[in-house]
């Protein structure tokens, strides 16, 4: 992944709210993993009147740090990137508490664990219901601040980003991570609008990028140019593989993701499979049947 500026260092406290912005301050939860890096960050847009960006996992612990960081504030919209649960596993314990609306684009897409992507770390959230939907190019107002949803496919077909404003900055979610890059996962994670959403971000004109996972992104439109290039490097590395005559997934992985940890092939995996998909939709690959894990590959005539 060399291309990409990668930010790794990032200094802060577990369940402490650390001022990132004005107007903006983030409290990270206390479930770091291979998936979520340090935590999952929640931040808090405004003061008096606030929204709360990703109230993160059920983790009880996590949302007394929150209320303790919202003493004397009121809370008037949570607001949900995507049905991750270590994003919105505790939104509704968090709405309880401080008698908040939720507001997302809707269910997880995947009705049944099932049917869905392996977890990765703590998985989707299947019993997750907004209060309230909301869309691409939605205002959420309050005093001295606005947030306008940004529907950015991909990473999941419910994600969506959040824009503050006043400060040019957008609240990422996990469609852009400074530490790492995404997982795509099919069924719902779809590489096509996940690449389609990148070019979303670069026409926009945000100054800076605040991920649930990781340090601010400075400089975002470079970061996202260099995400781009990575993954369409990558169509053309599992094109090079196939004409070197593997063509099942496992292989596939085994030689392109060589350098990284056994233990995160699964997700390679995953990418793979995104990238596959894609590749048979736009008529490059082809395979027997729909494309899946265990699908057989090749170079279409």
């Amino acid at each position: 992944m060399a291309g990409i500026p990668f930010v790794k260092n990032i200094d802060f406290t577990p369940g402490v709210a650390d001022a990132i912005l004005p107007g903006v301050r983030r409290v990270i939860a206390n479930n770091p993993g291979p998936f979520t890096y340090t935590g999952s960050g929640t931040y808090i847009v405004g003061a008096g009147e606030v929204a709360v960006i990703d109230p993160g996992p059920n983790d009880p612990a996590h949302l007394d740090a929150l209320m303790a960081a919202l003493a004397g504030e009121s809370v008037s919209h949570i607001l949900i990137t995507h049905t991750h649960s270590d994003h919105c596993g505790g939104a509704r314990d968090f709405a309880t508490r401080c008698g908040a609306p939720i507001l997302g684009f809707g269910p997880h897409p995947v009705r049944e664990q099932a049917h869905d992507a392996p977890a990765l770390d703590e998985g989707a959230d299947y019993s997750f219901r907004p209060d309230q939907l909301i869309g691409d190019g939605e205002m959420i107002d309050g005093p001295n601040w606005r947030i306008d949803a940004v529907h950015t496919p991909g990473h999941l077909s419910n994600h969506l980003c959040f824009a503050f404003q006043q400060q040019k900055a957008l609240f990422t979610g996990d469609h852009m991570m400074g530490w790492a890059t995404t997982v795509v996962a099919p069924p719902d994670g779809d590489m096509s609008a996940y690449i389609e959403s990148l070019g979303k971000l670069l026409s926009r004109d945000d100054e800076i990028y605040l991920p649930t996972h990781g340090a601010p992104i400075n400089n975002p439109h470079r970061f996202v140019r260099a995400v781009r290039t990575h993954r369409l490097m990558r169509d053309g590395q599992i094109i090079e593989q196939l004409k070197n005559g593997r063509t099942k997934i496992k292989e596939i992985v085994t030689v392109m993701y060589a350098d990284i940890d056994k233990r995160l092939h699964g997700a390679a995996a995953l990418n793979v499979l995104a990238h596959l998909i894609r590749l048979v939709g736009n008529g490059t690959v082809a395979c027997d049947g729909r494309p899946e894990m265990s699908s057989q590959y090749r170079l279409k005539e």
